[in-house]
């Protein structure tokens, strides 16, 4: 997974979103562009099909550009568009039954525990192991198999490097909750990975420690 781009700044967002609700409604597609990938996949995270996750994230473009007088600046544009984007997907996803049967983990309340596996054996996954197919294979299937709550999370810091607060204003839950969320969402993903891995970290030692799979 790459790194996405840099936001813009946010003068210049206030500068494009004040133009748009003057009128200059053709504006609004460079004001999403930067953007266009995050939402879909935070749409796909939660619907997991791509034509679903096509179909919320261009809702969610026409929602924002109809609502968006509703944008207040104290926010980021980005975490707005992204809360507009999950609620998209949320009700396409009530709409359509999925996950009706939820795995035992989001049944947990965030007090709960989990313990993970020889925690002092784990070694990091080198970022050259995920070239080969069959790793790649392997984190999608790990990834997937997450319940919605920590994948959610998971995305939302590790893959699209928001903030804590931004994540935590955006799935409407606590800071502390999105901490407890993704380490959870981290040991869960190292648990599943690490059986189906073991020696490719050794055989990439020089790798320093700290390179995660999803940077």
């Amino acid at each position: 997974m790459s790194v996405p781009p840099s936001d813009p700044s946010r003068e210049e967002e206030a500068a494009l979103i004040g133009r748009i609700q003057s009128g200059e409604r053709e504006l609004f597609y460079d004001l999403i562009r930067p953007y266009e990938r995050r939402v879909f996949v935070i749409a796909f995270t939660i619907l997991r099909n791509e034509a679903d996750a096509e179909d919320a994230a261009q809702e969610a473009f026409l929602k924002a550009l109809k609502h968006l007088a509703q944008f207040r600046s104290e926010s980021r544009f980005s975490t707005w568009l992204i809360q507009v984007a999950i609620n998209e997907a949320h009700q396409r996803q009530r709409k359509n039954h999925l996950e009706i049967m939820q795995p035992i983990e989001d049944q947990e309340n965030e007090d709960g525990t989990y313990t993970p596996r020889d925690f002092a054996d784990w070694r990091e996954i080198p970022s050259e192991a995920l070239e080969r197919k069959e790793i790649r294979d392997k984190l999608t299937a790990a990834f997937g198999s997450l319940a919605q709550k920590y994948r959610e999370v998971f995305v939302l810091r590790d893959v699209e490097r928001l903030s804590i607060e931004d994540a935590a204003q955006v799935l409407g839950i606590s800071t502390g909750a999105v901490k407890t969320r993704l380490l959870r969402a981290r040991l869960m993903l190292r648990d599943l990975l690490s059986p189906g891995l073991e020696g490719i970290s050794a055989s990439h030692s020089q790798v320093p420690k700290g390179i995660k799979p999803w940077s």
